[in-house]
C-alpha cells in the first residue's frame, strides 16, 4: 500500500534565526550587540547626568554612590559619558561598515561579472590593501583635520579592498552555476540578474563577513580616537575616554579600565555572533 502526500512527513528545516539562538553563546552575543545598540540609541534618556557637565568637588571619584560608575579627572559622570561615548563609538563602526560594504560589493560584483574588469579592480583593492588603517587615518586627519569624519573616511576605505575580495569570491561561485546560464539564454539584463540571482546568493557570506567587520570597525575607530585622531574634547568617545584616563591610571583606574571594557565585549560579542552566524546561513549544516 504505498503512502499519500499527506501520510509523509517532510522534515523541517529549523531558520538560520532559531539555529543561532541554539548555541548559548551566540545568543548571549546577540543579546549584548542589541543591547550595545539600544542603549547607544536611548543614551539621551539613559544618561543620569549630563555627560559634559564637571563638578570639581567630585573628581575623580570610584564606582558607586552618587555617581554609579565613578567620576573622570574633570567630575564628569562616567555612565553618562560612556553611554554617549557608546553612541560614538557605534555610530562611527556602522557608518563605515555601510559606506565600505556598499563601494566594496559593487566593485567585487564588477570585477567578478565583467571579467575584463578583474585584473584593473582587483590589483587596485591590493594596492588600496597594502595600506593599514592607522596609516589611512594620519593621511586623511592630515588633510581634513583630526575628528569623526577622518575616521569614517579612513575605516571606509580600509574596509573596501576586503569586502570586495569577499564579493568577487562569491560572485565567482554563483556566476559558474546553470541557474545563471538558463537567465542569460532567456536574455535577462546585466542590471536584472545581478539584482534577481547574482546580489541574492551573494548575501550569507557578505552579512557573515560585515558582521565580523564591525568588531573590527569599532576597535580600530576606538584605537584612532585613542591616539588623538578620532573625536576631539569634550565629546564623548570611547577610545578618547580611554586616552583621556591614561594619565590618572594607576589611582583612578576606572576612567581607562571602563570603556576599555566595554569596547573589549562590543567586539568580542560581534565575533562570537559573526562566528555562529556563518554556522547558521551555511546549509549544510541547517538539519
Amino acid at each position: 500500500m504505498s503512502a499519500t502526500a499527506a501520510e509523509i512527513a517532510v522534515p523541517q528545516r529549523p531558520s538560520a534565526l532559531r539555529l543561532l539562538l541554539r548555541e548559548p553563546a551566540a545568543a548571549a552575543s546577540l543579546a549584548l550587540v542589541m543591547l550595545a545598540a539600544l542603549a547607544a540609541v536611548f543614551a539621551p534618556l539613559l544618561a543620569p547626568h549630563d555627560p559634559f557637565e564637571t563638578n570639581l568637588v567630585a573628581i575623580m571619584q570610584p564606582p558607586g554612590g552618587e555617581y554609579l560608575l565613578g567620576t573622570d579627572g574633570q567630575g564628569r559622570d562616567m555612565l553618562s559619558r560612556m553611554l554617549f561615548g557608546l553612541r560614538i563609538t557605534l555610530g562611527m563602526g556602522a557608518l563605515s561598515l555601510v559606506f565600505g560594504t556598499a563601494v566594496g560589493v559593487a566593485v567585487g560584483f564588477a570585477a567578478a561579472y565583467y571579467r575584463r574588469l578583474d585584473g584593473l579592480l582587483m590589483r587596485l583593492m591590493d594596492i588600496l590593501l597594502s595600506f593599514p588603517a592607522i596609516l589611512f587615518g594620519l593621511a586623511i586627519a592630515a588633510i581634513f583635520g583630526p575628528g569623526i569624519t577622518a575616521v569614517v573616511i579612513a575605516l571606509s576605505v580600509a574596509t573596501v579592498p576586503l569586502m570586495a575580495r569577499i564579493a568577487r569570491s562569491s560572485a565567482l561561485v554563483v556566476l559558474g552555476q546553470d541557474y545563471i546560464e538558463a537567465a542569460r539564454a532567456q536574455g535577462m539584463g546585466d542590471a536584472r540578474l545581478i539584482r534577481r540571482h547574482l546580489a541574492p546568493n551573494c548575501l550569507s557570506p557578505i552579512l557573515v563577513f560585515a558582521t565580523l567587520r564591525f568588531g573590527q570597525v569599532i576597535l580600530l575607530g576606538s584605537a584612532l580616537s585613542f591616539l588623538g585622531l578620532g573625536a576631539q574634547p569634550p565629546m564623548a568617545e570611547l577610545g578618547a575616554m580611554a586616552s583621556q584616563g591614561r594619565t590618572f591610571l594607576f589611582f583612578a583606574p576606572h576612567i581607562s579600565v571602563l570603556p576599555c571594557l566595554v569596547i573589549f565585549v562590543v567586539v568580542l560579542a560581534c565575533n562570537v555572533l559573526g562566528d555562529a552566524l556563518r554556522d547558521a546561513l551555511d546549509p549544510r549544516l541547517r538539519i
